[in-house]
């Protein structure tokens, strides 16, 4: 049994003995606040995905987050009670996350309002490791003090049931908590600007004002995953390199891309080429007859149908894309093998604004449009990603299935293959990190971005961004 302190013991049976008297079926109004929480939570948690409740009640929320496996524990018998009839699919038990013994994993844990309770958050956020794997979702969500006066006249009013007398926690408090526990911060949302149902306004406040006017918002969510250290074995490397008309770049990615962990392995995508690049790629194919290349001739159109045909046929455990105009350096990839390998972070993105580049190889008003992007998707996906169109990025063949088997959430609508992988990173909240890199001038060939067309394509990607991450 984990040890805690005797004061730790003794606040919570005073939660205890105070839950185990209070209702089991919620007011009104904590009924529709808790259905419109299940509807983030639904956004965030896929349905095939395990998740346990730290301070479930009597399983109202839990009961509403679509999951294939459910697991609830509360200290509260009464309420444990009360959970196992209104959702018997499901298991429960009477525990306090301060003391929490599970011989299981899940790929989600779900605190909703119960941080303000706990007796020791720091202890209960470091036992919640027992039962996560490195992939683990922490999820919280816990009120804004900016509320307290409200909510306090909302039990007066019978619209909020009683609760026991608990913490405020500010995001600052939550934040270096999350540190001192070993869990990293992946994104902040505040939400809820309208928490009771009143004839269709809180869905045009909640969805529509409140990702604008956050400062105001009810209830803020926190997404974390564990930072203990990983084991940091090598692991078999594909490096996609989707190529049209770049014949005069095939030998060079070859010889230059390094091997990496514990195996490099290259797979060209060639896409309806109009000089020599297939010819390129079988020949190059042929005199390295000691390094592992997969070529593959495009069936559809576009750098993102190549990334996903070049995908489908690698077999590495990461998976690296590679513009075959070599701007990007071949020479660059362990930086991004090293961030995914060792669990720093789960995506990386190249950045080419941090370094000075060639004087030729990025013009000024693209330069513009990119910093302009950076900061917008910033902001759109909750994580800093200062350069959105870098044509490298990195993960892990387990998190790109993850994408792939969520894609119909977003739909076949990127070109490009950047935000089709990004915005499937942040929509499963991986993190991600910017891998700065040394931007080059093309050496061959010219460029197949289309500065106007694809600005105005980029101009949709936000407004679809903003509708499916933001808005919603």
């Amino acid at each position: 049994m984990h040890r805690v302190s005797d004061l730790t013991v003794e606040h919570l049976e005073k939660v205890r003995r105070f839950y185990d008297g209070a209702p089991t079926e919620p007011s009104w109004g904590s009924r529709g606040y808790r259905e419109m929480l299940a509807r983030y939570y639904n956004l965030m948690i896929p349905p095939g995905a395990s998740v346990l409740e730290v301070g479930c009640g009597s399983g109202e929320l839990l009961g509403r987050i679509r999951a294939a496996r459910k697991v609830g524990i509360d200290l509260s018998e009464r309420q444990i009670a009360a959970a196992r009839a209104r959702l018997p699919g499901a298991r429960f038990y009477v525990q306090a996350g301060e003391l929490l013994e599970l011989d299981e994993r899940f790929d989600y844990i779900v605190m909703s309002d119960t941080l303000n309770f706990a007796a020791d958050v720091q202890a209960l956020l470091e036992r919640l490791h027992s039962v996560s794997n490195p992939d683990t979702r922490l999820i919280v969500n816990f009120p804004s003090a900016l509320w307290r006066p409200f909510l306090a006249l909302a039990r007066v009013a019978g619209i909020k049931g009683g609760q026991f007398q608990s913490s405020w926690l500010a995001l600052s408090d939550v934040s270096n908590l999350f540190r001192l526990a070993d869990w990293g911060t992946l994104h902040v949302q505040p939400r809820l600007l309208f928490p009771v149902k009143c004839f269709g306004l809180e869905r045009l406040f909640n969805r529509w004002l409140a990702p604008v006017f956050t400062f105001f918002c009810l209830t803020v969510f926190c997404v974390a995953r564990p930072i203990r250290a990983r084991s940091a074995a090598p692991r078999k490397v594909s490096v996609i390199i989707p190529a049209r008309n770049e014949a005069g770049n095939i030998e060079a990615a070859v010889r230059r891309t390094p091997e990496m962990g514990a195996g490099t392995e290259l797979v060209f995508v060639e896409g309806h080429s109009r000089d020599e690049t297939w010819a390129q790629i079988e020949r190059v194919a042929r005199e390295h007859a000691g390094r592992r290349i997969i070529a593959l001739r495009q069936t559809g159109q576009g750098k993102g149908d190549a990334v996903r045909a070049g995908f489908a046929a690698a077999t590495g455990d990461i998976l690296m894309i590679l513009d075959a105009d070599l701007t990007v350096p071949p020479e660059e990839l362990p930086k991004f093998y090293d961030v995914v390998a060792t669990g720093h972070a789960e995506f990386a993105n190249g950045v080419r604004l941090v370094y000075p580049m060639d004087e030729k190889a990025m013009q000024f008003l693209n330069l513009c449009a990119n910093k302009a992007f950076g900061l917008i998707f910033t902001w759109l996906l909750g994580q800093p990603v200062k350069d959105t169109l870098c044509g490298t990025k990195v993960l892990s063949r387990a998190h790109y299935e993850k994408i792939a088997a969520n894609r119909s959430y977003f739909g076949d609508f990127d070109p490009f293959g950047d935000f089709d992988l990004l915005f499937g990173a942040a929509k499963l909240d991986l993190k991600i990190a910017d891998v700065p890199i040394r931007y080059r001038e093309r050496t061959y060939g010219t460029t197949n971005i289309q500065r106007w067309h694809h600005g105005w394509l980029l101009l949709r990607m936000v407004l679809f961004a903003a509708r499916k991450l933001k808005f919603i």
